[in-house]
């Protein structure tokens, strides 16, 4: 509504024009074609002293399972496979979600696996960025990565029945950190050492 009647004018002035030419004209007399919203979600508030209430309107679910392959000479591994399944509800655009669960779980794949937060002595940051430690490249990526999304879970409490992406991925990554766990288990037991390590 508001950018209708922000384009009224050139409209009534170019009755013939295209939504184009009221657009050209509009941006170059600098008139705002823009508009933003707020939605304000119901039912939600928590209580901490009574443990009640609801914090949130829904969540977001996940599973991943990741296969492995470790060098046992120099601790270097390869992921083999990563099989996903989001629930995202009626997903609006399935092709954007998948892409933002393949970034969130590359994402948390560094965070869980490749990066190393180190502090000086006075307790200051030192791997404060990318340039300061190792983050995942395309290398690093499973050679076979499989990511579907749940069908038949619609979700009511949210626009078109859809659910949020982008975060929750992250922390299927540690499916990796887990199967690189089980590896080195496995390695050790079979050279006949304790498979408690650290």
């Amino acid at each position: 509504t508001t950018i209708n009647e922000r384009l009224e004018p050139y409209k009534k002035s170019n009755p013939q024009g295209k939504w184009e030419d009221w657009v050209k004209s509009a941006f170059f007399d600098r008139v705002s074609l823009s508009s933003t919203g707020y939605h304000a979600t119901p039912d939600i508030g928590y209580n901490f002293k009574t443990n009640s209430g609801n914090a949130f309107n829904y969540f977001t679910f996940g599973v991943a399972c990741s296969v492995v392959e470790i060098d046992c000479l120099t601790g270097d591994h390869q992921v083999l496979r990563t099989d996903i399944v989001m629930d995202l509800g009626e997903s609006l655009n399935p092709a954007i979600d998948i892409g933002q669960i393949e970034g969130g779980f590359m994402q948390g794949y560094g965070m869980f696996v490749m990066e190393q937060i180190i502090h000086s002595p006075d307790g200051v940051l030192l791997t404060r960025g990318p340039g300061a430690y190792k983050i995942p490249s395309f290398n690093d990526v499973p050679s076979q990565f499989n990511v579907c999304l749940l069908r038949g879970a619609s979700n009511p409490r949210a626009v078109y029945s859809s659910e949020a992406v982008g975060e929750p991925p992250l922390f299927l990554a540690a499916s990796v950190f887990f199967a690189i766990k089980n590896a080195i288990r496995s390695a050790r037991q079979d050279a006949g050492a304790t498979s408690n390590f650290h």
